[in-house]
């Protein structure tokens, strides 16, 4: 029962997560910018109530990991959405999900923990699925691989932040920076870019912090009902799912070789977790 309800969640969390996404998506006649702007309202009108009734230290004890994690994750969602204007769907968030390989290396680098040999391997083989996707993945557009790139490498920053923050802090402390940080980044460039929304779009640009804020709340959830070897893998359904939304809104095409470059990036992504969790 406890791994059945675990697996819901992550589902859940994913689902918010794809929705999200294809909702960025299907508003790329909107700057970047502004698409940040509100992706932070949508979440702050949930979570700064949460911390004021909690009554947990609004700015929290470590200022400056809190800071650095913000601007990491300033940079990785803009960049992420940006990449969304030049590729597929599916293929902008298969590139993100590199980010653990990045976050490993890091926490290798700065934090010492031990990669072993046959994890070098794994990360070797999602790299080559990286480049099966860039170099024989059709028409794929440079600007919008190096944007998603340098998303997933932010995102393996922000991941080795949070593990030296730890437990330290409260979660809801350490998403209001980040969204705060992002209020005041897309509000500050999207003015002078600015697109008045009509009534469906404002209610689906506050959505994107709604979505948002779900999918992280029940993958939390998830994390905190069953074990991570468990929960993890889970995630990478979101791919699955944002080729199909891909496939079915957008009308994206993917070949075999873009498939075959996500099948290895998923492969070595995923059996890493399982590896790293069972020996």
């Amino acid at each position: 029962m406890k791994t059945n309800q675990a697996i819901f969640y992550m589902i859940f969390s994913v689902i918010a997560f794809a929705v999200m996404n294809a909702v960025v998506k299907h508003l790329t006649a909107f700057n970047v910018y502004q698409i940040v702007f509100f992706r932070s309202i949508g979440t702050l009108v949930i979570t700064v109530p949460m911390v004021l009734k909690q009554k947990i230290p609004f700015w929290g004890k470590h200022k400056k990991w809190m800071l650095i994690r913000g601007i990491a994750g300033v940079i990785s969602l803009t960049c992420f959405f940006q990449s969304l204007n030049y590729l597929s769907i599916g293929t902008a968030v298969s590139l993100r999900y590199t980010s653990p390989m990045f976050a490993a290396i890091f926490a290798f680098l700065f934090l010492k923990e031990k990669i072993k040999p046959i994890q070098w391997l794994l990360f070797f083989i999602a790299f080559i699925g990286i480049l099966f996707i860039k170099g024989f993945g059709g028409n794929m557009d440079f600007i919008g691989f190096i944007f998603a790139m340098i998303s997933a490498i932010f995102l393996g920053i922000i991941f080795v932040v949070i593990r030296k923050i730890g437990n330290k802090e409260s979660p809801l402390v350490i998403i209001n920076y980040f969204m705060i940080m992002a209020f005041v980044f897309g509000g500050i460039l999207s003015i002078n870019n600015w697109k008045q929304p009509s009534s469906t779009e404002w209610l689906l640009l506050l959505s994107l912090g709604f979505f948002g804020y779900i999918g992280q709340l029940y993958m939390t959830k998830a994390f905190q009902s069953d074990e991570t070897s468990m929960v993890a893998p889970l995630k990478y359904l979101e791919v699955v799912f944002m080729i199909i939304i891909g496939a079915f809104w957008f009308d994206e095409i993917y070949n075999l070789w873009t498939l075959l470059g996500i099948l290895l990036i998923l492969l070595g992504l995923v059996y890493n977790i399982y590896l790293k969790k069972t020996t």
